[in-house]
């Protein structure tokens, strides 16, 4: 007996569901319409997909938060000679 297409791709979902959550994580959220579609039409004139979009808005902020964190700043760029001092500020943040 042929299955479908469908049936064939809703067995296999179901299969793999589990693992496809372990490995990926989606995040319900929601934009204003407007904004979206302003931001799909970029991302389509530009070839860009939603993931890049949220992977470069994600090291944006962390370039942004590492220019206030001195800390932050020498982990992001692999230093790692911290002074005394440093270190002690990070055991009193945790």
């Amino acid at each position: 007996m042929v299955k479908s297409r469908s049936a064939k791709d809703k067995r296999y979902e179901e299969a793999h569901k589990e693992e496809r959550k372990a490995k990926n994580m989606i995040w319900g959220t929601s934009v204003p319409r407007e904004q979206a579609e302003q931001i799909n039409e970029f991302l389509k004139k530009y070839g860009y997909t939603k993931v890049e979009l949220i992977e470069a808005g994600y090291k944006a902020l962390l370039d942004d938060a590492a220019e206030h964190n001195l800390g932050l700043a020498k982990i992001m760029d692999g230093y790692d000679d911290f002074f005394d001092s440093e270190l002690e500020s990070f055991k009193k943040k945790d």
